[in-house]
């Protein structure tokens, strides 16, 4: 295997005095789409947070590209090629669409991302351009906000629940743009209770259960009830 682009070594972390996550070890190589399944409250979210530094967390626990990260600040894990989609969107309000997209350029990484190429992913964006971001659909408010974290031309996307409360016919058409964005080596990592979906969008999986590893393996290489029992510990 090559070396991981993102790795966490015992990653732990806290909110005040409650600790959120116990020695998470996880890994995921260039051009990989990963998934983290796992109940509310298994602490995925803490996971991602912890990883873009908006949770503090001890700097040898996170490793980028091989150098530890771990509690850096977030525009620093921007620019180091790390971009994040937030569970619940968090658009600016006062901004239209273009500008919310505009906003994700600010590290001015290279790469291949531009307003040019977003609008040919999501043509309804471009026919929006102009109009408050959160006056949109649930699902073109997503498109916004995936579009806004590959404006800052990522190696790692991190995906947090883009599906949740959607339509199954709005949810398809997101993760069918998956592999577009993972076409020239970007990695993805997929947080997503829906386990059939984080199935079917990845390579390989990871469950989380209060906070531990509780499964990690190749996406299809686990029985119904294998999942169940890491899921919810029955």
């Amino acid at each position: 295997m090559t070396a991981p682009f993102l790795q966490t070594v015992g990653l732990r972390a806290h909110y005040g005095d409650a600790q959120a996550l116990f020695g998470i070890d996880f890994h995921i190589g260039e051009g990989e789409t990963v998934a983290v399944i796992g109940a509310n409250g298994a602490g995925k979210s803490t996971f991602l947070k912890s990883v873009t530094g908006l949770v503090r967390v001890a700097p040898e626990t996170v490793l980028i590209d091989g150098r530890p990260s771990g509690g850096s600040v977030p525009g620093d894990i921007v620019r180091q090629g790390v971009a994040l989609v937030p569970e619940g969107r968090r658009l600016f309000p006062s901004l239209s669409v273009e500008e919310n997209l505009l906003m994700g350029g600010y590290a001015r990484r290279p790469g291949p991302w531009s307003l040019q190429r977003l609008y040919g992913m999501f043509p309804i964006l471009k026919e929006k351009r102009k109009v408050p971001a959160t006056s949109l659909s649930g699902g073109q408010q997503q498109m916004v906000a995936i579009g806004r974290a590959l404006m800052s031309n990522p190696r790692l996307l991190l995906c947090d629940e883009i599906s949740l409360g959607l339509a199954p016919i709005v949810i398809k058409e997101i993760y069918d743009a998956l592999p577009a964005i993972a076409a020239e080596g970007m990695s993805v990592v997929i947080v997503e209770q829906d386990v059939m979906v984080a199935q079917r969008v990845s390579q390989r999986l990871y469950c989380f259960q209060e906070g531990r590893v509780s499964l990690e393996g190749a996406s299809d290489g686990f029985t119904r009830e294998q999942i169940s029992q890491a899921y919810f510990g029955i």
